[in-house]
């Protein structure tokens, strides 16, 4: 008889194929066997009852800010990582800038690798970044592991992370293309950007609503199709964070026609929260591109269902208290939304249960994409031979989210006070339990 680490049984297990009745056994890491609707028959060191729960693969989150080294005061990787294993990830990307140094070389990115191998307790992958000064960086960054390149086409609000202009984000992504890499953007206009808020504040307008008027979706529209055409012409893979907008989503699916190879993030916040919301949490809710109204969150939902979305990712971007205190001038205060522990219950309450959005297209989006996306051939499903990073969800319990459930270092984020329905009980990456009974396991 066979004897494994682990057994899960009697669990719902759900894929982006299928979701069906069954058993399964982990051992040194991997899932040596998936059992549908008959017993596996072996022993283990550990058996989970699954009896009423189900089992998905632990989400990828491809967007989070962990700011360590140097800015640990903002989050660090242990408690990032911890906040990720409360809401079922189990492996994150960690964005380059933030972090001082930022990770634009190899020396930086050895760094911020060498620190989250000794704190994490999910896996952690780290994009390089793109700025005007290290494009001859970029090759000992892929070599070294990097998933991928990040790029701000508008200022990071980082002052050692420099946004690229025209000619810097065309040179590397010719680079870039050469290597067999991607290249992220975050897309807004700096000329639309800068130029309306100069105009709002200078007349004293600095509501929650002129604030995200100085960031329109025109300003996304404007960026996108700008680096969109640099990707044509230097035949670089492609992929847009964060839209806020299914109109931004429309025109990169129209670039997905004509054969661009190009993808598109969008991230919970755009799914769940409103200007309205930003006008009551004030700064908790203040991110960049900002929030839009309930239309665009009900067409946005209407381009997640309908395959439109490639991505769903946190951009978790926290930073302390004091960073988020906004008076009357929404024009000041860090913008940037602590969510990477809700992203699932997020997409549970919102997506499956409000909206009908299939459990099914939920893993795609959260974890077998992300997987395809970027490589991650052992990830992103739950099959034999693939790695044992798998979140178990009890989708009968509701809760209400409070402060003192978050695990990130700075205990605020806006899904405060909301109460989901979807709660994670268990979180296994590699074959180890590293969330259970509500709390993360240290390493």
């Amino acid at each position: 008889m066979a004897n494994y680490d682990l057994i899960i049984k009697n669990g719902t297990i759900v894929t982006a194929d299928s979701t069906v009745q069954g058993d399964i056994a982990i051992k040194d890491g991997k899932i040596i066997e998936v059992s549908v609707g008959k017993s596996i028959e072996a022993t283990a060191d550990r058996e989970i009852n699954a009896d009423g729960l189900h089992i998905l693969p632990g989400l990828i989150d491809t967007h989070v800010h962990f700011n360590e080294p140097g800015r640990t005061e903002w989050e660090g990787l242990e408690t990032g990582s911890r906040s990720l294993a409360a809401g079922g990830v189990t492996t994150f990307f960690d964005m380059p800038l933030n972090s001082t140094p930022p990770t634009i070389n190899k020396a930086n990115l050895e760094l911020k690798s060498s620190a989250a191998n000794e704190k994490s307790i999910v896996n952690p992958r780290f994009w390089g970044g793109l700025v005007p000064e290290n494009i001859d960086d970029l090759k000992d960054l892929h070599e070294n592991g990097v998933i991928g390149f990040k790029a701000f086409m508008s200022p990071s609000g980082i002052a050692d992370f420099n946004n690229v202009d025209d000619e810097t984000i065309y040179k590397g992504m010719k680079e870039i293309a050469s290597l067999g890499s991607l290249l992220a953007v975050h897309a807004e206009s700096t000329v639309i950007t800068d130029q309306l808020a100069q105009e709002k504040q200078s007349q004293g307008k600095t509501t929650a609503r002129d604030f995200v008027e100085s960031r329109p979706i025109i300003s996304e529209i404007e960026a996108v199709r700008r680096v969109i055409s640099y990707a044509e012409a230097t035949g670089c893979k492609l992929h847009i964070v964060h839209a806020s907008s299914r109109k931004v989503v429309q025109v990169i699916n129209e670039a997905k026609q004509r054969g661009v190879d190009v993808t598109v993030e969008t991230c919970p916040h755009y799914l769940s929260l409103t200007v309205k919301d930003l006008e009551e949490k004030k700064a908790l809710a203040k991110c960049a591109p900002p929030l839009r109204d309930q239309d665009e969150v009900e067409d946005l939902w209407a381009a997640v269902a309908n395959g439109e979305i490639n991505v769903i990712a946190s951009d978790h971007s926290p930073a302390p208290a004091s960073m988020k205190t906004i008076t009357d001038n929404f024009f000041e205060g860090w913008g940037g939304i602590s969510g990477a522990q809700s992203t699932l219950n997020i997409m549970l309450t919102e997506g499956h249960f409000k909206r009908n959005l299939p459990l099914e297209k939920i893993v795609e989006l959260t974890a077998t994409n992300p997987a395809k996306l970027f490589g991650l051939s052992t990830k992103g499903d739950i099959a034999v031979n693939y790695d044992a990073d798998l979140a178990i969800v009890d989708l009968n319990e509701s809760f209400e989210l409070k402060k003192e459930d978050l695990y990130y270092r700075h205990q605020h984020s806006p899904y405060v006070g909301m109460t989901f329905k979807g709660k994670v009980k268990t979180t296994i990456v590699g074959g180890q339990v590293v969330f259970e009974n509500g709390q993360p396991i240290k390493k």
